[in-house]
């Protein structure tokens, strides 16, 4: 989950389906969010209650697993991303218009209203990313916990990745030069505005999914639409992923673009698929991958 969660795109809920534990994640982490409620409301007798409901050992060796996964590969992709420009913003442009593809058919009933609701979200994305020059460098504390709040939601939603929350930011390159140079101060705001999120949010994310789910998601699949104009392989002016400018192509980089961004693409059906088989083993394989429980 913690190399998918690096990558835009790739959703660490994805993985932990496919690995038979996201309903128990989403539960544990419920639980953990029902005791920190109790404990703001002053019932301490319920908090403990709830805290000793919650399988830690579960969730924090899982925790660690994210975090070990997310230090190791961060610098990595980050060296990539500066000697690679094309081909890496190639890759996660296919990582993405894949998911766009599978969070579509997420939707029960694809109705005018949805229709609209995902064009005009598609829109009002490409637009307002085309308002920012390029990447935040020097963000301040309550930004970065802003942005902590809204990349942890999006791993409550279905077919969208922290990571690519951060990108539309321009807020990507920042965070993970703050985790490859270990820069404790930014990532415990980070971190904070991450678990105020999970507390705030989670309930009503929650809510709107089991009353409006294929509204929110049509609106997701055109957040996701419009938002690929920050992942074009060739910006304007000076390369780089939070570069939103677009460019011409140039000669002879267009078939490794292409070749990567169709193996991305190949590679997110194939997971999903596998997802899907081991969350319903009687699946018709054939049929659209429903990730996220209704």
């Amino acid at each position: 989950m913690g190399a998918a969660d690096v990558v835009p795109g790739v959703s660490g809920g994805t993985v932990a389906l496919l690995f038979g534990i996201y309903d128990r994640l989403i539960a544990e982490v419920r639980g953990g969010v029902g005791a920190l409620a109790r404990f703001l409301k002053g019932d301490l007798k319920g908090g403990w209650s709830r805290v000793r409901s919650v399988d830690w050992v579960f969730l924090l060796t899982l925790l660690a697993g994210i975090g070990i996964a997310v230090v190791v590969l961060v610098g990595w992709l980050r060296t990539q991303i500066e000697e690679n420009p094309v081909e890496v913003s190639a890759v996660f442009f296919g990582l993405v218009a894949a998911s766009v593809v599978i969070a579509r058919r997420e939707v029960s009933e694809w109705d005018l209203h949805r229709i609209a609701v995902m064009l005009a979200t598609a829109v009002v994305a490409f637009f307002a990313l085309g308002l920012r020059s390029g990447g935040i460098e020097d963000p301040s504390t309550i930004v970065v916990v802003g942005a902590g709040s809204l990349a942890i939601c999006a791993m409550i939603l279905p077919g969208i990745s922290g990571s690519f929350i951060l990108l539309m930011l321009g807020l990507y390159d920042f965070v993970t030069h703050s985790i490859d140079e270990r820069d404790l101060g930014t990532i415990a705001a980070f971190g904070i505005g991450a678990v105020a999120g999970l507390a705030l949010f989670s309930t009503f994310l929650n809510w709107l999914l089991h009353h409006h789910r294929d509204t929110v998601v049509a609106a997701l699949v055109g957040l996701m639409l419009g938002s690929l104009r920050v992942l074009w392989p060739w910006p304007a002016g000076e390369e780089g992923l939070e570069n939103v400018s677009l460019g011409q192509p140039v000669s002879g980089e267009v078939l490794g673009a292409l070749v990567g961004a169709v193996l991305a693409a190949i590679g997110v059906f194939v997971l999903t698929g596998l997802a899907r088989r081991f969350a319903d083993p009687e699946a018709d394989v054939t049929s659209a991958p429903r990730l996220h429980p209704r």
